[in-house]
């Protein structure tokens, strides 16, 4: 059994599997609770018709996490980093998603008190990986195989880094399937990589989970039964970025993790420009909203953007290898 639980096909089985029986579970439940999603006025009017379809589908794939992990026995101190980094931030979420639910509108938490509790997570996240030497000062520049040592900056570099991430896949959560699509070619990058430096334990997460989100995604396709809801999106964010850190990739994350980077920076792009001169530069941000406007259904628009990072993870592959 022990052999048949590092198998990776077991593994993301596993996690496909349990993934699926939750979601027959799960959605009803959702549906009877009215947890429905309330939609943005000033968002594409297009999304308009999908209020009322039920949210906090993060449940899912984070409850197939959790039996999986048990399942496969993957006991590991880096998988214990690995659940507070996921874990920590779909708390956040879920109460986000309560309020949300709660109100009645697209406003949870304010823009300050969810930076703060995050911020707060993130130094108890490196707290964890410092203290238990599972991450060190000195940073891989990707593709040069050197290492650059940068001291006292590296607490707060990780901090930023990991705030930073977790918004950007929240960001991205905005188009059925596209953040769970995204995600699960990241994760993949990340599971190679794991497993050519012999990390087991953090294959095994970024499988098992990857094997969760392909489930979660047979409900979260266009037209969307469920959504991931921010309990789902912060989940994510943090899953992605404390593997990175445990790998030691902080620096290629741009790259590996490129849809969210552009996401995230269309975003600012557009508030940055918009304040400046009162004009924009894209149709609607986050970009994902800019390429619907341009005439883009939602189903040509995900598929260009998980194209797009299949190719930067095979650029970030080559970088590595």
């Amino acid at each position: 059994m022990t052999e048949l639980n590092n198998q990776p096909i077991y593994v993301l089985l596993v996690g496909l599997v349990l993934s699926l029986i939750l979601g027959k579970i799960i959605i009803p439940m959702l549906r009877s609770l009215h947890a429905g999603q309330s939609i943005r006025e000033d968002g594409p009017q297009t999304h308009l018709v999908k209020a009322g379809t039920p949210t906090i589908g993060g449940l899912i794939f984070l409850g197939s996490l959790i039996l999986g992990t048990l399942i496969t026995q993957n006991f590991d101190y880096r998988v214990f980093i690995l659940f507070v980094g996921t874990f920590g931030f779909a708390a956040v979420g879920f109460f986000d998603d309560y309020l949300k639910v709660i109100n009645k509108r697209n406003l949870g938490f304010t823009a300050k008190q969810k930076i703060v509790v995050q911020i707060l997570i993130a130094i108890v996240l490196y707290a964890l990986m410092a203290f238990s030497n599972t991450i060190t000062p000195e940073l891989i520049i990707p593709g040069t195989g050197r290492v650059v040592n940068i001291g006292l900056w590296y607490s707060p570099f990780i901090i930023f880094v990991v705030v930073g991430v977790v918004n950007s896949v929240n960001l991205t959560d905005g188009l059925d399937g596209l953040s769970t699509s995204v995600t699960i070619v990241v994760l993949l990058f990340f599971a190679v990589v794991s497993m050519a430096r012999s990390e087991t334990a953090i294959a095994k997460f970024s499988i098992l989970l990857v094997g969760g989100l392909l489930g979660f995604l047979v409900y979260n396709k266009y037209p969307a039964k469920v959504f991931m809801g921010d309990t789902g999106s912060l989940a994510l964010g943090g899953a992605v970025v404390t593997i990175a850190m445990l790998l030691n990739l902080p620096l290629l994350l741009p790259l590996c993790c490129g849809i969210y980077f552009m996401e995230a920076l269309s975003v600012i792009i557009q508030v940055a420009v918009f304040k400046r001169t009162g004009k924009r530069v894209f149709l609607m941000s986050p970009l994902h909203h800019h390429f619907e406007q341009k005439g883009m259904r939602e189903v040509q628009v995900v598929l260009l953007f998980v194209a797009v990072e299949i190719l930067l993870v095979l650029i970030s592959a080559w970088l590595i290898f």
